[in-house]
């Protein structure tokens, strides 16, 4: 088997690439096909793990679901986690393999294009279809002669791209016509038509605006895509959408989520979200946590030690402390539970920069971070109700101390997280554990809130996936989309 592929770019970040890969991944499922995602290069700290015991991108595992497959490491074969603002974490084929700045991987990463073609040959080998979504823009030239995220990996592969546009943003017009005036000729050949997205309002009124498209790029429109609500029921990609905090729900347990320079994983929280007797608010830098907070939740970080620093920054350590000192919950999850301790000791730098300081003290644990990472599905059982959940580690580093005797979950006979002695401040390296329905009613039920015993969250994001999927087919050409799908190698004829 060969697969065809056609691959999403965009003008820009954050114009829907993903959400629009998983949309035609369900449709293309739908229609009978077997297709697989792929992103060559992502950048995201919400990451997934793989049953083979990699980690890709989070997106990259949601367009997965939207396939009907498990995630698999070949989906996102370079995966950068930011632990600074220069330095990052490089993931190959799901394997942490060093953290380098900025500079030295701009001026290495072409090095990669191998690996990358490696995993994208390996998915055409075996699918019918391959939708490959890029990162950014193909307009940032600067970047081009060592690109493997967007035209760079088009043209080494053969794979026609469909340019996708952002009209909410404003500029659309520009964003597509003015793309194809800084590409290079082989570059603008590779285009085969494009998206506008995130449409408000009556699309007549922009029918003229897709003909000026059309006529100044000789590209051909395949649909106006209106903003889809739904969307907002999908896991977050990445910390962008931080940028857009949710509404107050106006639910009776309140819950309150500082948002840390480094949060990873942070999609923990969705289920939560969609509890209609739960008020889960993200609280911005420069706020304080709110005294009406019933419970207090540190999701995972990239650098335990610099989101440490920065929580005190904001003042937040004080906050959490007069709030457990006054019998307030407080849930660490991985980073987050690693703060709860007395002390974080990262000798070599591992999770960032090095060092060690102090927690706060919240748990009686210390933490030791360590080169080698634990990524793994895992499942287990609770430790004070005994009922089965499913999830996943993602860490580096191992916690001990007095509180472990009280764990949270039991992994493989290996006990996992901590508890106080009073059970209100609790701390666990399991990502995903509010996805598991039972354990997600029970632990809102202990916090002295109330659960929708009837939702299936599993169910809620597979209802939004096939949404997603009905909204975009009832405004794209979809088959003039398909159609344009190429075996690898393909060559256009240059304009």
């Amino acid at each position: 088997m060969t697969a065809k592929a056609l691959m999403l770019q965009g003008t820009g970040s954050d114009v829907g690439k993903s959400v629009l890969t998983a949309a035609l991944c369900r449709i293309a499922k739908r229609r009978g096909l077997s297709v697989a995602p792929f992103k060559p290069q992502n950048m995201s700290n919400n990451a997934a793990a793989c049953p083979d015991g990699g980690e890709i991108g989070r997106a990259q595992a949601l367009q997965a679901l939207a396939c009907g497959l498990e995630p698999h490491t070949d989906f996102n074969p370079v995966l950068l986690k930011p632990e600074t603002d220069r330095r990052a974490q490089l993931v190959v084929q799901g394997k942490a393999v060093t953290a380098m700045d900025a500079a030295h991987y701009m001026a290495h990463r072409g090095e990669l294009m191998d690996k990358v073609i490696e995993s994208f040959s390996r998915l055409t080998a075996s699918h019918d279809l391959v939708i490959v979504e890029g990162a950014g823009s193909p307009s940032e030239i600067n970047l081009r002669d060592r690109d493997i995220a967007n035209m760079g990996f088009a043209r080494r592969a053969g794979v026609p791209v469909c340019l996708i546009g952002d009209i909410d943003r404003g500029g659309v017009i520009a964003s597509l016509v003015g793309t194809q005036s800084v590409l290079d000729p082989e570059d603008q050949a590779m285009i085969t038509g494009f998206l506008i997205n995130k449409f408000r309002g009556d699309p007549a009124l922009f029918e003229d605006g897709v003909r000026a498209i059309e006529q100044r790029t000789g590209w051909p429109c395949h649909g106006v895509i209106p903003w889809l609500p739904v969307s907002a029921e999908l896991p977050a990609e990445d910390a962008v959408a931080l940028s857009r905090p949710d509404r107050s729900t106006g639910g009776a347990l309140k819950i309150s989520a500082p948002m840390l320079s480094r949060m990873a994983n942070f999609d923990d929280a969705d289920p939560l979200k969609h509890e209609p007797g739960v008020d889960f608010r993200w609280i911005s830098p420069g706020q304080h946590i709110p005294r009406d907070t019933d419970v207090i939740i540190l999701f995972g970080t990239k650098s335990t030690l610099g989101d440490l620093a920065f929580l005190r920054q904001q003042g937040w350590d004080h906050d959490i402390i007069a709030h457990a000192r006054s019998g307030g919950r407080v849930l660490g999850i991985c980073g987050g539970y690693q703060m709860l301790g007395r002390r974080v000791v990262d000798p070599v730098g591992v999770d960032g920069i090095p060092g060690e300081a102090q927690g706060l003290g919240l748990l009686n644990v210390e933490t030791l971070m360590q080169a080698d990472k634990k990524v793994a599905p895992v499942s287990g059982d609770c430790a004070i109700s005994t009922m089965t959940v499913l999830g996943y580690e993602i860490h580096t580093g191992r916690t001990t101390g007095e509180d472990t005797v009280r764990p949270m979950f039991n992994f493989d006979s290996e006990p996992d997280g901590a508890r106080s002695a009073d059970g209100k401040i609790e701390g666990t390296y399991l990502h995903g554990a509010f996805a598991n329905d039972a354990f997600r009613s029970a632990w809102l039920t202990r916090a002295g809130g109330t659960a929708d015993t009837h939702a299936i969250y599993s169910n809620t994001v597979e209802r939004a996936l096939d949404r997603l999927a009905d909204g975009v087919e009832a405004k794209v050409n979809i088959d003039a989309l398909l159609e344009g799908a190429q075996p690898p190698g393909w060559q256009p004829a240059y304009r």
